[in-house]
């Protein structure tokens, strides 16, 4: 698949995933839940790999860091969003999800030296500016008991801890791993992780028959697990952590899209200016438009050596 297809996969099924994770409230804990998730995710891949005779067997260097893929991209990050989820709409939890581009920039700048420019600045200022607009009620209001308050700093935590997966899978890509493979192994890991949090935490693992949760299940190992991350993850080997993390600035489009209509969300003008900010912040941080070149042809325009 082209980067172009890549990218707007990766953009519709991430977007609806976030009412799909709310669907999973209730009976079932966050953390068996997101154990549930990847271990399905995880038999899948690793099925699909047998199946196409791809090489299975790596060093012990390298489990370590597809271990740490599992940790922080199929396991911690995941939790802390299903917690957040309880605490907020859909669509608001995919919109501090966006925080994921800034994020991603900085840390490609700590762990790799890519400089961040002063558009990459202006940007990221104009996104926070975004961000605290959408949220001034909770921040107003700000209490530790507060749910707005406390379910926003548990997105800010969780989407670090997704872009420091993203760097672990960029030194993965960079090192030889392939993107299937170390999914596999990192969904496989990333449920280990998460079944001890359950069994440590005493929460137990209590199974929701319904339709509403074995539905909503399945969408979330099947499209928001194997599909969506095989595609996102190509495209961050073939154009980058800071382009390809592009599709955040989608992401709450359709999020909030599915909110307003399934969640009753309603805008506030502080929350729709927010919102746009949000959007073009990411945007002003990734675009780059020169010698009359269209911005998608250049966040799409395939890397020399790339693979296909």
């Amino acid at each position: 698949m082209n980067s172009l297809g890549l990218y707007f996969a990766t953009v519709m099924i991430w977007g609806s995933t976030w009412i799909a994770i709310k669907l999973q409230l209730g009976v079932v804990t966050p953390e068996a839940s997101v154990a549930y998730r990847f271990a399905i995710a995880a038999v899948l891949l690793i099925f699909w790999a047998l199946v196409r005779g791809k090489d299975m067997r790596y060093a012990a260097r390298d489990h370590v860091w597809m271990a740490a893929l599992g940790f922080f991209l199929f396991s911690s990050n995941y939790y802390v969003f299903y917690v957040a989820s309880g605490l907020l709409t859909s669509g608001l939890v995919a919109v501090a999800f966006s925080t994921i581009v800034p994020m991603n920039i900085i840390f490609a700048a700590l762990f790799f030296r890519i400089p961040a420019t002063r558009r990459v600045v202006a940007g990221a200022m104009l996104g926070l500016g975004g961000l605290l607009l959408v949220f001034r009620p909770e921040i107003e209001t700000f209490d530790l008991n507060d749910d707005g308050a406390y379910g926003l700093a548990l997105c800010l935590f969780a989407t670090m801890l997704a872009s420091l997966g993203n760097m672990v899978a960029t030194r993965n890509q960079r090192r030889g791993l392939p993107v299937l493979q170390s999914n596999a192994y990192g969904m496989m890991y990333g449920a280990i992780f998460t079944f001890a949090f359950a069994a440590l935490g005493g929460s137990g693992f209590a199974f929701d028959p319904s339709i509403k949760y074995v539905g909503s299940l399945l969408y979330l190992a099947v499209f928001g697990s194997v599909i969506a991350f095989g595609c996102y993850l190509t495209l961050l080997g073939r154009i980058g952590a800071g382009r390809a993390s592009y599709a955040a600035v989608l992401f709450p489009v359709v999020a909030l899209s599915i909110s307003v209509v399934v969640e009753d969300y309603t805008f506030s003008p502080d929350a729709l200016i927010g919102a746009v900010l949000v959007l073009l912040g990411n945007v002003l941080m990734l675009a780059r438009i020169e010698h009359g070149k269209n911005l998608l042809a250049f966040v799409f325009r395939r890397q020399k050596n790339s693979t296909p």
